[in-house]
């Protein structure tokens, strides 16, 4: 009755399963006939069932393993465009590979989605077998891939590929001037693999495509300036420890040492402020590490190497000046792409993870995509003990390195989930003191995490990992170690999100597997300290606060997401329409069309002389370069609005509200200037029969693009920290 009821109200996870279960039962009957057979015959996904059973056999004759009716059950989910919720241990990758193979039979390129370029091979290459047999080809795509092999890669009926590489591709493609250099082909079935961390976790992090690159502006004045200002005295946190700004006598200091007054020079304030935020709010080992002499950032959801990830280049810059190192190249944006545009330009979506129910409400609002919740091959008998709770800090970590050498002196393996690098690093520190020996995965070491998670269920196993999102692997039981409880997994504090706390525990007890669970958390952590510190009272937190505490935490990450959609909605249609109106210009000759209009004379005087195929190719050239000019100029300009519109709340207006109502005419006068731009240049450009002069047509395009990620600023706009401030001061009252 309650599943009823929650399909009834269409809540995540009440998707009704019983139509596929009816379809592999009659696949299973159909089992034993083509096991009998010497070839299998050629699949086809008109009939469900039957193709159910050619998969499953196909799968135990080229891979080894013979599918259980729960990950056909997942693949018949997939297939009807679902995100199919199926626990760690339970064969995603081949129910993922299965459904891709369907929607291929049906004439469809599917583009298998990940989060990373590990991942992406392993997958292809693992999977590839069981795509031959049923006559699908398959491929994958990584950073190191030449644009032929991309090409090549794309042209399969499957494609393996990370999101940001995908992403880079796409944005890659929007810049090209020659039909013949297109790599991506068109969007057609889109398969996320982890797929909670692909379209919620990395939503809010832009793929950016940038051209001119030139040095950064670092500035080691400031950063050696606010390392010398303390806490509580020149400068203050807010509540969350997102925010920071100048005490009076803070400003006082930076003056005196600067011999400027502040708020007369806006540039100096900002980079004090870009410093002052380097130094307070972004810790090494936490936020960032230190590698080859450059910063790389760590993905808050995943715990690893964000690679070509960036923050803002001002505050990219202030890092790498606090860290004493040179500035890294920046350069003009030319276009950009959230992970939710790339999906969403999908007609067909679907995907597969081990935590999707928490995040169903995001997957539906944004992706209209339902989550199916597959039940486990086997019962799953891990035992989660109850939280323990601490005061203080110090005494949760005294207790876990207890529990930590009580539990190895029995043989049992444990595998440690840190919040941090740091933490990590302190923890195996404490225990090579105490005489135990760990692995530790980190940011530090993740190109070895294959190989490190695939041994930590060995007999005597100590492994310290930061975070287990997607990791990717399963952990197999060594001998003996089922007598022992099986994996023993613990968390040395809860994260921000449930499903990064259910992801770590579901490393134990995969398959029915025995295991066991537990979580150490103390009124100290950031969980609470950043999110409850209000409704928190010193002592022992109960449970209720932590859980609220994540509540808590899980409402603000939603409503970034949500904000940031309603910023980049407007700007997704523009740009749709900006790359209808560059395709018809790419592939054909509107270009020409609309300059032959504009100014015919021109036209007629140049066709005589160069013929008509060298003119449109012109035109093309021009009408692509001015369009291209102007969309980067649109895209600042947007951004330069975005940066300043909550000024507009304080006169009680709703910023998005007057966002739109800017965007909106700053997008038309950008298609007149396109026309007024590249009807001028047709009519002073040197055409020839050789074609057109780019360089005496000032049409040169950048000798050289680069491709990164971004992070929305974390600490939000001058003004929004100004609002969130006063927000605060209205609340305590």
């Amino acid at each position: 009755m309650t599943q009823l009821i929650r399909r009834l109200l269409e809540r995540p996870g009440s998707i009704d399963l019983a139509p596929f279960e009816r379809t592999v039962a009659v696949a299973g009957a159909q089992e034993e006939r083509f096991r009998e057979l010497d070839e299998l015959p050629a699949p086809s996904v008109d009939d469900l069932a039957e193709f159910c059973a050619v998969a499953r056999e196909a799968a135990h004759r080229t891979l080894g393993l013979r599918p259980y009716d729960v990950q056909l059950v997942g693949m018949l989910a997939m297939l009807s465009g679902n995100v199919a919720e199926m626990a760690t241990g339970e064969g995603k990758t081949l129910s993922g590979a299965m459904a891709a193979a369907g929607y291929a039979l049906q004439g469809k390129h599917v583009h298998v989605i990940s989060v990373n370029d590990y991942l992406a091979r392993r997958d292809a290459e693992w999977m590839g077998p069981l795509y031959a047999a049923l006559g699908v080809s398959v491929g994958w795509i990584g950073q190191t891939s030449s644009p032929e092999e991309r090409r090549t890669a794309y042209a399969r009926d499957v494609t393996y590929g990370s999101v940001s590489e995908i992403g880079f591709d796409v944005l890659r493609d929007r810049t090209c001037a020659d039909a013949a250099d297109l790599v991506v082909p068109a969007p057609d079935v889109a398969l996320v693999d982890e797929a909670d961390s692909v379209l919620v976790d990395e939503a809010r992090v832009p793929l950016v495509l940038a051209g001119a690159a030139d040095p950064g502006d670092a500035v080691p004045q400031m950063a050696a300036l606010v390392r010398q200002l303390v806490r509580g005295y020149h400068y203050e946190l807010d509540d969350q420890a997102r925010n920071v700004h100048l005490t009076g006598k803070g400003i006082d200091s930076v003056e005196q040492a600067l011999e400027v007054d502040l708020y007369d020079s806006p540039a100096t304030l900002t980079e004090v402020n870009l410093a002052l935020h380097a130094h307070a709010l972004l810790t090494k080992d936490v936020d960032y590490i230190v590698r080859d002499g450059k910063v790389h950032l760590i993905n808050p959801s995943r715990g690893r190497v964000a690679l070509l990830q960036r923050w803002p280049d001002g505050l990219q810059a202030a890092v790498e000046a606090k860290e004493a190192l040179p500035p890294s190249a920046t350069g003009e944006i030319l276009d950009s792409i959230t992970v939710q545009g790339l999906i969403t330009r999908y007609p067909q979506k679907c995907g597969m993870t081990g935590t999707a129910v928490a995040v169903g409400d995001q997957l539906r609002e944004f992706y209209d995509l339902r989550v199916a919740v597959v039940p486990p091959n086997r019962p799953c008998v891990r035992t989660d003990a109850p939280d323990r709770l601490f005061e203080y800090r110090m005494d949760k970590d005294h207790a876990l390195i207890d529990e930590i050498v009580e539990v190895h002196a029995t043989g049992r393996p444990i595998l440690i989930g840190t919040l941090d690098v740091a933490e990590s690093e302190r923890l195996s520190l404490t225990l090579s003191g105490r005489g135990l020996e760990c692995v530790v995965l980190n940011a530090k070491n993740d190109a070895e995490e294959a190989s490190i998670i695939a041994r930590a269920g060995e007999r005597g196993a100590i492994t310290v990992s930061t975070q287990m999102a997607g990791r990717g692997t399963d952990i197999r039981l060594g001998d003996g170690v089922d007598e022992l409880g099986g994996l023993y997994v613990i968390g040395s504090g809860r994260h921000t999100s449930s499903r990064l706390d259910d992801q770590l525990r579901g490393r134990a007890g995969r398959q029915g597997d025995p295991g066991g669970s537990v979580f150490f958390v103390s009124g100290e952590d950031d969980l609470i300290t950043h999110y409850v510190a209000d409704e928190y009272a010193r002592g022992v937190p109960d449970r209720d606060l932590v859980g609220h505490a994540q509540r808590v935490a899980e409402g603000v990450d939603m409503e970034i997401h949500r904000n940031t959609w309603r910023y980049t909605r407007l700007l997704e249609q523009h740009r749709s329409l900006v790359l209808n109106l560059r395709d018809k210009v790419l592939h054909g000759h509107s270009g020409g069309s609309a300059l032959s209009a504009a100014a015919p004379e021109r036209w007629s005087e140049l066709a005589e002389t160069v013929g008509e195929e060298v003119l449109h190719e012109a035109a093309r050239q021009i009408v692509l370069f001015h369009l291209d000019r102007r969309w980067a100029d649109h895209l600042a300009d947007l951004a330069d609005l975005r940066e300043g519109i909550h000024l507009r709340a304080l006169g009680r207006l709703s910023p998005i509200d007057e966002f739109n109502k800017e965007a909106k005419p700053a997008y038309e006068r950008m298609l007149a200037e396109i026309e007024a731009r590249s009807i001028a240049t047709f009519e002073t450009a040197t055409i020839t029969p050789d074609g057109l002069d780019l360089d005496g047509a000032g049409l040169r395009r950048p000798n050289a693009t680069w491709t990164y990620l971004v992070q929305e600023n974390p600490f939000g706009t001058e003004w929004e920290r100004i609002l969130n401030r006063l927000t605060t001061k209205v609340r305590r009252r």
